[in-house]
């Protein structure tokens, strides 16, 4: 934990905080906590100095004026030693009350300069400091003195925003202890102190990560209206977008998925349990979005991102962060890389040539061979090792004539089976070897195809029986016939039904739970004044007025842009043809934290099946609506759940209004119901066995 923690003291409720939080941190370790005060005296003197002039006529003989200056420095400066000395005495006896060592220092000077001065000559390894001091006011978001210093330490720096008895009790906590990760080394190094924070005070921890999938769409849109014909027809608007949406969008989900799998890992060998998220759009705005709705105790920041240069004072989404998020904020500067193989493992993969090549290489020196060739790709960016990545890299870490030396060597042991006992290179073979025996006996390797055919066996077997022709037409579509979109409980990531595994975080089985769009779809009325838009790369797209007018309350130009974006990606993406204003709302206004709903108490495929489609008078629009929902289980069970909606609401007269209105609450009920871990199979007809 921390050997020795800082706190400016000012007498103010933020700094009496940070003494509270240090006292907390110090708790059964051997941390001493060091106190300070700035006092200006020098500065009251200049500056009454500057006042002789404005003095009544009896103070401007020069005899008076020397004996005015002098009482006025002795006032000042032992007042202020007073003062300092009192500020300083309320962490010193709440310190020796917890049986913490303590040491005070009463520095002069302005205050801002004094304090960067003593963080960066001594070995504080914590300062904890408020946002604000005895000069804030309504609208104060930070103060000068913390933004001054902040701004010129490379020392952990925790900043407290969030007072209880200043700002009231939070509607909702989750006291969560929250780290955002970009890959940065900074990002890591405030993941390892969060788990020690965490630990400490007894919180939950949890760690976020976010990219960006809608910036290119709404860069691309923003260019049609710049690039001329022959231009557009150059930049290939649809390839680019194409190339986004196949590889770099899911690259990017994949490579921050990674960031969270490293993470998860790194806490797990700290022996500590945590939760992770992954959230996508604007950094800056989805972890604010995030800290407003979780209200964490504390979010936990990397000082620079992963893209700053390594001279930045402090990155942008965390300065903007600081200023606005409402809880406890600490800026991360230390820096920790994690372990080459753990990167690895969630980061890099191996094309067939390149595991081959691998295989050449001598089973003696292939694990330290290995890591090499692993850190040489992690260091330039690599993501697939290639047969020319290995050549690159045994060129630039061997020196010439190595490889074809430890060929020899390996041959020559293989040929004459010499021990060569005592050793490193006998050391090195029997820890392979000790290695490896475990799965000696295994002759096969399991290729990808039969790995994602074991996978596929597996969720098939999931059920009671493989699904019929039937069920698996019935699959492709949903009630409404739109292609059925499969998303991700791990990572929300979206994607075709036809899936069996998440491509960004490789999540298999109930995990995958299809997205019910029944409710996404527009009335008679909604698709009146229906608006067709084409998008940069020509694919056309309605909107309802009622969904256009909603993304017209957004400020236009780039805000508008990138909500637009957000909306017409997504619809792409689930193969939704007209956005409506329930669709365009359910992105624009999504909320991160998912409130905790009641599900209904009903056995969501048996809803209304025990009525008979004969209890009721059905319209021929209601019967026509019906028949475009595809034929077997789906339709007998989107019929079943209007009989039910309509039963229990005495309606025995279904007309188009009550078939839709029936299917849409249907559909929300099943909604909570996945919200709440139903899987899949809960939606499956059973078929009930008879003794």
């Amino acid at each position: 934990m921390f050997k020795h923690i800082y706190i400016p003291v000012d007498n103010s409720d933020y700094s009496n905080t940070c003494i509270d939080l240090a006292l907390e941190l110090a708790k059964g370790h051997e941390t001493k906590i060091t106190a300070s005060h700035v006092y200006a005296a020098k500065m009251h003197d200049v500056r009454f100095r500057q006042m002789e002039s404005g003095l009544p006529e009896e103070y401007q003989d020069e005899e008076e004026l020397e004996k005015q200056r002098g009482i006025h420095d002795q006032l000042i400066t032992k007042g202020m030693e007073v003062i300092t000395d009192s500020y300083l005495d309320v962490p010193k006896d709440r310190c020796k009350e917890a049986g913490v060592t303590f040491e005070g220092k009463s520095l002069e000077g302005r205050n801002w300069i004094e304090l960067v001065r003593d963080i960066k000559e001594t070995d504080y390894d914590l300062v904890i400091m408020g946002a604000l001091g005895l000069g804030a006011i309504k609208d104060s978001q930070m103060g000068t003195v913390a933004e001054r210093v902040i701004r010129r330490i490379e020392t952990d720096t925790l900043v407290i925003k969030d007072i209880p008895a200043l700002h009231g009790e939070k509607s909702y906590s989750s006291d969560k202890v929250v780290v955002a990760v970009d890959g940065s080394g900074h990002s890591f190094g405030g993941l390892k102190t969060g788990i020690e924070i965490a630990r400490n005070l007894n919180k939950p921890l949890e760690i976020i990560s976010t990219f960006d999938p809608y910036f290119h769409y709404a860069m691309f849109n923003s260019l049609t209206g710049v690039l001329s014909r022959e231009a557009s027809k150059v930049f290939k608007f649809e390839q680019q977008e194409k190339l986004h949406e196949d590889i770099i969008d899911k690259g990017l989900a994949k490579i921050y998925q990674a960031h969270l799998e490293i993470s998860r890992k790194i806490a797990e060998e700290e022996g500590m349990e945590c939760t992770i998220r992954l959230l996508d759009g604007k950094v800056f705005e989805k972890v604010l979005q995030y800290a407003r709705e979780e209200n964490p105790y504390l979010l936990i920041l990397g000082r620079i991102g992963v893209h700053s240069a390594p001279d930045m004072d402090i990155g942008g989404n965390t300065e903007n962060l600081l200023r606005l998020v409402p809880c406890n904020v600490l800026l991360s500067s230390k820096v920790f890389k994690p372990p080459i193989d753990m990167q690895a493992e969630e980061t890099i993969e191996w094309t067939v040539e390149g595991k081959e090549r691998l295989k050449k290489i001598p089973g003696f020196v292939r694990p330290m061979a290995t890591a090499a060739i692993l850190r040489y790709a992690l260091e330039r960016g690599h993501s697939m090792i290639t047969s020319s990545v290995i050549t690159e890299a045994v060129q630039n870490i061997l020196p010439a004539g190595a490889m074809q030396a430890m060929r020899a060597v390996g041959q020559r042991i293989k040929e004459e089976d010499e021990t060569l006992k005592g050793t490193l290179l006998d050391d090195v073979s029997d820890e392979i070897m000790k290695a490896h025996a475990a799965t000696s006996d295994q002759a096969i390797v399991e290729t990808e195809e039969e790995k994602e055919a074991r996978l596929s066996k597996e969720v098939i077997e999931k059920f009671e029986e493989p699904l019929t022709p039937e069920l698996e037409v019935a699959f492709s579509k949903d009630a409404v016939g739109h292609d059925v979109t499969l998303k991700c409980g791990e990572c929300g990531t979206l994607m075709k039904s036809d899936v069996i595994k998440c491509f960004v975080c490789g999540a298999t089985g109930e995990t995958l739970s299809p997205v019910w769009k029944e409710g996404f779809v527009p009335n008679d009325q909604e698709k009146e004044g229906m608006s067709t838009v084409t998008s940069f790369d020509d694919v056309e797209i309605q909107w309802t007025q009622d969904a256009l007018s909603l993304l017209e309350s957004y400020p236009i130009g780039h805000i508008r842009r990138k909500a637009c974006a957000r909306v017409e990606k997504n619809a792409r993406i689930q193969n939704i043809k007209t956005i409506s204003k329930a669709f365009a709302d359910s992105l624009l206004n999504d909320r991160i934290v998912k409130q905790k709903v009641e599900v209904p108490a009903k056995n969501y495929m048996n809803y209304g099946s025990e009525h008979s489609p004969e209890d009721f008078n059905w319209s021929k629009e209601a019967l026509e609506r019906l028949e475009r929902v595809p034929k077997g289980f789906m339709r007998d069970n989107t019929r079943n759940r209007v009989m039910g909606y309509c039963a229990d609401n005495n309606i025995k007269d279904i007309s188009l209004e009550a078939c839709e209105e029936g299917i849409r609450e249907s559909v929300k009920m099943m909604e909570q119901a996945i919200s709440q871990g139903a899987g899949l199979e809960d939606f499956i007809p059973k078929n009930e066995v008879s003794a």
